[in-house]
């Protein structure tokens, strides 16, 4: 009999190779992006100290209020927009992108191209 390994956990193999590669410094932190089923988180990380510098999420108030739904690829992209705004605002300009293990299409690519486009670099 074949078992197959869930989901969650072939994601979380494939975060670990990828955080193999690289860390955020503090010239060059890490924007970690996470899905569930119901939102999405992106933080900006300085790996050396541990630290996160700006953080943002569907589930605060000031940015589930300007969604009609927290799971979509328009909700991503706005959260794209609200932590590349806010990382320069925290003098933050250039980023290395950890997509966390997810597939870089729909929610995530959307995140990322968002952000890209309000001024972050990676």
């Amino acid at each position: 009999m074949i078992k197959k390994e869930s989901r969650s956990a072939v994601r979380a193999k494939k975060h670990l190779r990828i955080r193999n590669r690289f860390s955020g410094t503090a010239s060059c932190p890490r924007l970690a992006v996470f899905r569930s089923n119901n939102h999405m988180y992106a933080q900006i990380i300085d790996d050396t100290v541990g630290k996160t510098l700006v953080s943002a999420s569907t589930v605060q108030k000031d940015v589930k209020d300007q969604l009609e739904k927290t799971n979509d690829v328009a909700a991503a992209a706005y959260l794209g927009q609200v932590i590349a705004k806010k990382a320069l605002d925290a003098g933050v300009k250039e980023v290395v992108f950890d997509r966390g293990g997810f597939i870089y299409q729909g929610k995530v690519k959307a995140l990322a191209e968002a952000a890209r486009e309000a001024g972050l670099t990676f």
